[in-house]
This record gives C-alpha cells, sequence and structure tokens, in this order.
C-alpha cells in the first residue's frame, strides 16, 4: 500500500533531472489496490473495529522497495554509526569536518538518507557538516512499522548526538514529525534554521486523504483521531505542524512547497506559513513532491537561507 504522506519511488537507475517525464497528476495506484479496498471495505462493514486495526496496519507500514544503483555511491563516502532509539537502531550517516556545525536531513515516507544525495555537496561547501539518517523502519534502520511520533523521537535522538546544529533540513512525513512532535535541540538551545519542505498541514488531512484513497468512510478519520489521542495522551490536532512546530524554537523557518505538488496540495503549504509566526514560504512550480530534493535552485535557496 501507497501513504500518501510521500508514495513517489519513480527514479531510475540512470535519472537526471532533465530526463524526468513530466509531474503526473496521481501516481500509479499499486498491484492489488482494489483487492485492498474491497477488502477493507467488507471489514469495515461487518467489524469496524477490526476494518479500523488492519487498516491503521496498512497506514503505519512503508513499503522497503529495492535500492536503486545510484544509492551505493551517494553514501559511499559518509562516516557511519547507530543511534539507539525506542524503535530499534538507527543508521547515520555524517559528511563533512567533525567540529563544524551540522545540517541534519530527514527523509519522507518511504525514502531514506541516499535520497539527500543532491545536498551533501552544497552544504560541505557552506562549511557545514551533514548528517542523515534512515528513519524506522526505513533504509538500514530496525522496523517494519512506524508512526509520526516514533520517527520523531527517532530523529530527537539522532539530534541528541549531533552537537552543534545549525539548521534541520525535512522532506514531507519526515517534515510533519519533525514540526509535529516537536523535535528540540538539547538543553533549550533554539534552533537556527528550519527547513520543510513539500510539509502536510496535520494528520487529520492526511488521514482524510487516506481513506479517500482506500474508498473508506469519513468515520475513519475520527477513529483515526481517537486512537492517536488513546496512544499518545495529545489531541491528534495537536500534531499539526503549524500548531506543534513552534515548539522546535527555530529562530527562522522556510517552508519550500511546489504550488503543482500531486501529494500534499500547496494550500496546506499556505496554511502552515500562516499560521507560524515568522515563517516565510518559497513556492516553485513545475517540481511536484519529489523533484525539490533534487532541484540546484531550491537547495541554493535553502542553503542561503542556512548560512544567512
Amino acid at each position: 500500500m501507497t501513504n500518501t504522506y510521500s508514495p513517489a519511488y519513480r527514479l531510475s537507475d540512470d535519472e537526471t533531472p532533465a530526463a524526468l517525464p513530466p509531474v503526473a497528476t496521481r501516481y500509479p495506484a499499486p498491484a492489488g489496490l482494489r483487492w485492498l479496498r474491497w477488502q477493507l471495505g467488507a471489514l469495515w462493514a461487518v467489524a469496524p473495529a477490526l476494518g479500523f486495526r488492519q487498516a491503521w496496519r496498512v497506514f503505519t507500514t512503508p513499503r522497503r522497495l529495492p535500492t536503486k544503483a545510484w544509492e551505493a555511491p551517494a553514501l559511499a563516502d559518509a562516516r557511519r554509526r547507530i543511534v539507539a532509539a525506542e524503535t530499534g537502531p538507527i543508521a547515520v550517516y555524517e559528511w563533512g569536518p567533525a567540529a563544524a556545525p551540522a545540517v541534519l536531513l530527514v527523509h519522507g515516507w518511504e525514502h531514506r538518507a541516499s535520497f539527500w544525495r543532491a545536498w551533501v555537496g552544497p552544504l560541505r561547501a557552506a562549511g557545514y557538516r551533514v548528517v542523515a539518517l534512515d528513519g524506522p523502519a526505513h533504509g538500514a534502520s530496525a522496523g517494519r512499522r512506524v508512526t509520526l511520533t516514533e520517527f520523531g523521537c527517532a530523529v530527537q535522538a539522532v539530534v541528541d548526538t549531533v552537537g552543534e546544529v545549525r539548521a534541520i533540513v525535512a522532506h514531507s512525513f519526515g517534515a510533519a514529525s519533525v514540526a509535529g512532535l516537536p523535535v528540540r535541540l538539547p538543553g533549550g538551545v533554539a534552533l537556527p534554521r528550519l527547513v520543510l519542505i513539500s510539509a502536510p498541514e496535520g494528520p487529520r488531512v492526511v488521514a482524510e486523504r487516506f481513506a479517500d484513497f482506500l474508498h473508506l468512510p469519513a468515520a475513519l478519520v475520527q477513529r483515526f483521531a481517537g486512537h492517536i489521542e488513546r496512544s499518545t495522551g495529545r489531541p491528534a490536532d495537536s500534531f499539526a505542524v503549524a500548531a506543534a512546530g513552534p515548539g522546535t524554537g527555530a529562530e527562522q523557518v522556510l517552508v519550500l512547497h511546489d504550488e503543482g505538488d500531486e501529494i500534499i496540495p500547496f494550500a496546506e503549504g499556505r496554511q502552515i506559513v500562516a499560521a507560524w509566526p515568522g515563517a516565510r514560504l518559497h513556492a516553485t512550480r513545475g517540481l511536484g513532491h519529489n523533484r525539490l530534493l533534487r532541484d540546484a535552485g531550491v537547495i541554493a535557496e535553502a542553503t542561503d537561507f542556512i548560512a544567512d
């Protein structure tokens, strides 16, 4: 099943930005989608509680997709280490001088640290140490399922080991976890810069898209919200990016979002900025949900913002 935080994994082994096809309005449905919709719909009709449990399992299970040829070279010169988290060991990769201030890169759903390959060179050239991780149930890290809070807690565990952090750059589900938890620097130190890329507004709207995608009733969203509150002790809406994000203590916030984002509507980026005092929006066109991660102009904009 494909989660609507970031379902696209369309990169070919010989991918270059110029060779990419135009942004699609919807990603191809995975094999077996009709069967999954029928199965969940039938379960919901006869046993809503069981139907919800199965839907939640699908929602929190990322696919372990095959690695591409460009991923190993992207990580070849990285220093590797393991950080312990509640979900299990987290794989961490670092580039650049150990004493330099760090920029932490947090990937989205079904991505991994290697997907930041285009950012490593420019950030190192700007004088930063680059740190990236494979989130729980992603890449080389442990786990098979992960929630937003578990992902955010794993990011926090990594942050606690990094030392001086100049910025956090997070994409999609990663952005939702960093801002929704929120992740903070140790000792109450303010985070100088925060960059959120293709960020969803909050869990409720993601659950609504998930229910719509699977042709499930709107009542699923309320069950999602209730389950989140029971399991975390916090209302689901308290994890919304703009509601919780200021708790990161970020001094400056840049929101990058494409006007044609086919996964997270551009309107959600605007909502985040409107509700987050001091946040600024940089809109792009023609890059969709994932191409922002590979666009030289976007990377330059973010690097300049981090250094400013």
